[in-house]
């Protein structure tokens, strides 16, 4: 059973992670040569953590997480690798650092529905499960759409809405979001995004272009736009339509 939690509260211990995805580790399509190891996991976690993420809670679902289930058998081995991978259609599984520094900073504090555009391979969906009480993921692939919406309901997770759609302008339908992540580089921050923010919303994206890309935050006030840059990050661009 999902556990619903809310970031910043004396909860938000790492212990209370660990056994999230537990019993799916032991379904038969889920086994590894020793790559569902906790200490293979941790291992990840502290690497992460000495980058900057200290996040508790983050660090906790990701330890708990087993990410090789999220990549194609031939790089299992390298799933627990600090780096992106390839996963098909010219999109890849993001660096774990920075899966770990964008859910850090979209939850500076307890934030109930979120948004994210560009579901991928479903891990970062996953991260963010289990740290909000809804989630609703776009992905403009169809096929990788279909298989993350089947790999979370395996490993257990009942608060995502999978919908197929590219994002560019968010999703009224389930609007207004206490939090927008975005997984793909555009030029500039949509309004019809921050106009799906609920006051007191953040959206966490990529802005830039090419080379020249920033992790950027965009917080939405009862008396304005607040937006200040992150780090420099690396992205595939946003694309319009479906496929």
């Amino acid at each position: 059973m999902l556990t619903t939690c809310k970031p910043g509260s004396t909860v938000f211990e790492p212990a209370s992670y660990l056994g999230m995805y537990q019993d799916q580790l032991n379904k038969p399509q889920y086994a590894g040569r020793g790559m569902t190891s906790d200490r293979t996991r941790r291992r990840l976690v502290e690497q992460v953590r000495s980058m900057g993420v200290t996040h508790k809670a983050v660090l906790g679902v990701m330890q708990s997480l087993p990410r090789h289930v999220f990549v194609d058998e031939a790089l299992a081995s390298r799933a627990y690798e600090n780096t992106a991978l390839p996963i098909g259609h010219g999109q890849t599984i993001s660096q774990p650092y920075i899966v770990g520094l964008m859910t850090q900073t979209l939850f500076d504090k307890p934030r109930a529905k979120i948004l994210e555009i560009g579901t991928g391979c479903g891990y970062q969906t996953a991260i963010l499960a289990p740290l909000c009480e809804e989630v609703i993921s776009l992905e403009r692939i169809i096929k990788l759409h279909r298989q993350a919406r089947d790999r979370l309901y395996d490993l257990g997770v009942r608060n995502v809405k999978f919908r197929h759609g590219d994002g560019f302008a968010g999703m009224q339908d389930f609007a207004p979001y206490d939090g927008i992540l975005a997984a793909a580089v555009s030029e500039d921050i949509p309004q019809e995004l921050i106009d799906q923010l609920v006051d007191g919303g953040r959206i966490v994206m990529p802005v830039g272009r090419d080379d020249t890309q920033v992790l950027v935050v965009v917080d939405k006030t009862s008396s304005g736009i607040r937006k200040y840059e992150v780090e420099a990050v690396r992205f595939v661009p946003r694309l319009a339509g479906l496929s």
